[in-house]
């Protein structure tokens, strides 16, 4: 759907890290204080590029329902560090009204980083309506998009049990076929994290069996080691034997 080309607009390497990574202090007792939001929210309508920008940028950091319409509305700004900031705040302020302009942005943004933000704060909207962008971001998308589409899927968790086992399918796929270790390491999380809301039915096996495919056969140790982590986190008494033997096996 996307060329790979899109990512010269990114920088990949950071590209594959959590939007938040650079967005929270390291040490709480440096925090600068935070924006003034009324301030925040008039700079919001800004003519200036740099100053919308900036308000923008604030309300990753903010949380003010009264931001959410014109957050909404930066997303059609024709600056693309605009677009991508006010996706990352929406993710930050996330709102049922945001949900429908955030897929629209999906299907029509040219750059390979609004995307990426737009899939982080579909996640974070929990939100039924996300779901098949979520699906289609994981299985087409260049892949510091697939990678936060596969985070994102885990938060249907907290939607509803048809959305968890709508997401597994997808998720599985993506643990075993994709050529990028971090996106199948994201897939395992993932898979952990919805496996833990499921009862013990035939899409829980499933989702185990794939879990110990991917700790027994993936070729990068670190899949493995997210698979193992993810199995455990579970606590499935048959995964933490296949574990138990396989590390046995293994050591002899």
């Amino acid at each position: 759907m996307y060329d790979d080309d899109d990512l010269s607009v990114l920088d990949f390497e950071g590209d594959l890290e959590s939007p938040l990574d650079h967005m929270e202090p390291v040490d709480p007792g440096l925090e600068e204080p935070k924006p003034d939001p009324d301030e925040m929210l008039r700079l919001l309508e800004a003519t200036d590029t740099n100053q919308r920008m900036l308000a923008t940028r604030a309300f990753c950091e903010l949380q003010d329902d009264r931001a959410v319409p014109r957050l909404i509305q930066l997303l059609t700004d024709p600056c693309p560090l605009v677009r991508v900031s006010a996706a990352y705040a929406l993710g930050r302020n996330p709102s049922v009204d945001a949900v429908e302009p955030l897929i629209a942005r999906f299907n029509d943004d040219w750059n390979g980083y609004v995307r990426k933000g737009v899939v982080w704060a579909l996640g974070n909207c929990r939100d039924r309506r996300a779901l098949p962008t979520l699906i289609e971001a994981l299985k087409t998308d260049i892949s510091a998009v697939r990678l936060w589409a596969a985070s994102s899927l885990a938060q249907m968790a907290a939607v509803s049990y048809d959305a968890v086992v709508a997401s597994i399918p997808p998720l599985i796929e993506s643990v075993r076929q994709d050529p990028v270790a971090a996106v199948r390491s994201n897939c395992a999380w993932a898979l952990g994290q919805l496996c833990r809301e499921l009862p013990s039915n035939i899409v829980y096996g499933t989702t185990i069996d794939a879990l110990l495919e991917v700790f027994a056969e993936d070729g990068e140790l670190g899949v493995r080691e997210d698979a193992k982590a993810a199995l455990l986190k579970v606590g499935d008494p048959r995964g933490l034997q296949v574990i138990e033997a396989l590390e046995r096996e293994w050591f002899l």
